[in-house]
C-alpha cells in the first residue's frame, strides 16, 4: 500500500503586498512548520523571493501561482521557469479555474506549462474542475477527464507520480459553498482511476490529489480523511491565521 504525504498549499491569488506578506508569513511560519505534511505558500510573483527568504530554515515550501511556457523572450509581464528556479521556488499552480476563465487558458496551454515545469524540476499543481452548469448538466466526469488527459499529454508516468492534481469545483471557490465530503471523494477517486487508465495503478496510487474549494479549519480534517484526498489547495483561509488550523489537522 502506497502512503502518500499530505500536501496543503495556500493560494494567495492577487493579495498581499510584500509588506503585508512579511507580516503574515512571520505569523504563519511558526504555526505551519509541520514536518509530516508538505506545506506550500503559493504567492504573487512580487512576493516570491521575500517569502522564500522568510521561510528559509523551515519545512515550508514556496510556490508560484502561474508561469509561462517559454524560458525567456518578449512576453511582457510573464514569469519563466528559470526565474522561479533561480529564486528557490519548488511548486507552481497551473490551470487554476481563474486562469482558465479570465485569461482563456486552454488545456493545451496548461500542458505546455506542465511540461516546462518538469523540464526545470518544479512540481506542478495542475488544477481541474467543473462549473455549476457543467455539474447540473451531468458532464462533470467527462469534463474533468478531458482536462486531465489533455493536461498530461506527453507527461511520463514517473513525472505524473511526482506531481499534484488539485480538484477544485469552480462553484465552491470563494462562494462559501463546499462540495460534500462524498462529492469531493467521488471526483478525486475518479481522477485517480482515470490516471490508472492512462498510465498504471502504481502511478495513480502515488499521485497526490488535493481538494480545493472553501477548505477551512472546520472541514479540513473530514475532507483529508478521505482515501483519495491528499490535502488541500486553500484560497481565502490561507490569508488568515486560520490556515494554521488547516495545516495542523489531525491526520
Amino acid at each position: 500500500m502506497v502512503i502518500r504525504k499530505f500536501i496543503i498549499a495556500g493560494n494567495w491569488k492577487m493579495n498581499m503586498t510584500p509588506t503585508e506578506a512579511e507580516k503574515l508569513v512571520k505569523e504563519l511560519k511558526e504555526t505551519c512548520n509541520r514536518k509530516d505534511v508538505d506545506v506550500v505558500f503559493c504567492v504573487p510573483a512580487i512576493d516570491l523571493l521575500p517569502v522564500r527568504l522568510l521561510v528559509d530554515g523551515t519545512n515550508i515550501f514556496v510556490g508560484a501561482e502561474n508561469m509561462y511556457s517559454e524560458d525567456k523572450g518578449a512576453y511582457t509581464g510573464e514569469i519563466s521557469a528559470p526565474m522561479l528556479v533561480d529564486s528557490g521556488i519548488s511548486f507552481v499552480i497551473l490551470g487554476h479555474s481563474e486562469r482558465r476563465e479570465y485569461f482563456h487558458e486552454t488545456n493545451q496551454d496548461i500542458n505546455k506549462k506542465v511540461l516546462k515545469a518538469f523540464e526545470y524540476n518544479i512540481t506542478p499543481i495542475m488544477c481541474v474542475g467543473e462549473s455549476l452548469a457543467q455539474r447540473e448538466e451531468g458532464i462533470t466526469l467527462h469534463w474533468i477527464r478531458e482536462q486531465v488527459k489533455e493536461g498530461l499529454e506527453g507527461v511520463t508516468k514517473e513525472q505524473v507520480a511526482s506531481m499534484v492534481i488539485a480538484y477544485e469545483p469552480i462553484w465552491a471557490i470563494g462562494t462559501g459553498k463546499t462540495a460534500t465530503t462524498e462529492q469531493a471523494q467521488e471526483i478525486c477517486k475518479a481522477i485517480r482511476d482515470y490516471v490508472a487508465e492512462l498510465y498504471d495503478q502504481d502511478t495513480a496510487d502515488t499521485l497526490r490529489i488535493q481538494y480545493g474549494g472553501s477548505v477551512n479549519g472546520k472541514n479540513a480534517a473530514e475532507l483529508f480523511a478521505q482515501p483519495d484526498i491528499d490535502g488541500g489547495l486553500v484560497g481565502g483561509a490561507s490569508l488568515k491565521p486560520e490556515f494554521a488550523e488547516i495545516v495542523n489537522f489531525d491526520a
